[in-house]
């Protein structure tokens, strides 16, 4: 019997497929997300050297005490909005967006309306 790959293992071979086409440069590196289903994660990163820029997540200490909840929408957009400080900070305007292979819908598109919001332009 056939097993049926987990949605996990689907979202990964998503993710594999976007990230044959987007790469970040040190002009304009990519923005990457993670997300859990406590929380949310995003990374700022730098493709040809491998380091990561800029990190933010529901962890960090400036949202953890102010977020009741690290996985839902407002979360999400509390994130996108940190990112895009730190990122603003490092001098990084551009990004080139990643979704991590997950539908741009929900927490994912609230954590990238948020770091718009904040100034990032992707």
């Amino acid at each position: 019997m056939i097993k049926k790959p987990s949605r996990n293992q689907v979202r990964l071979r998503k993710h594999a497929r976007v990230r044959k086409k987007v790469t970040g440069t040190p002009e304009r590196p990519r923005l990457n997300v993670f997300r859990s289903l406590k929380h949310i994660y995003a990374q700022i990163i730098d493709d040809t050297t491998g380091h990561t820029l800029v990190a933010a997540s529901t962890l960090d200490e400036a949202l953890k005490d102010s977020l009741k909840n690290g996985g839902n929408k407002e979360a999400a957009r509390a994130v996108g909005k940190l990112i895009a400080e730190k990122a603003l900070d490092k001098g990084i305007k551009q990004v080139v967006f990643d979704r991590g292979g997950y539908l741009y819908h929900g927490r994912v598109k609230e954590l990238a309306e948020g770091a718009r919001e904040a100034g990032l332009d992707f």
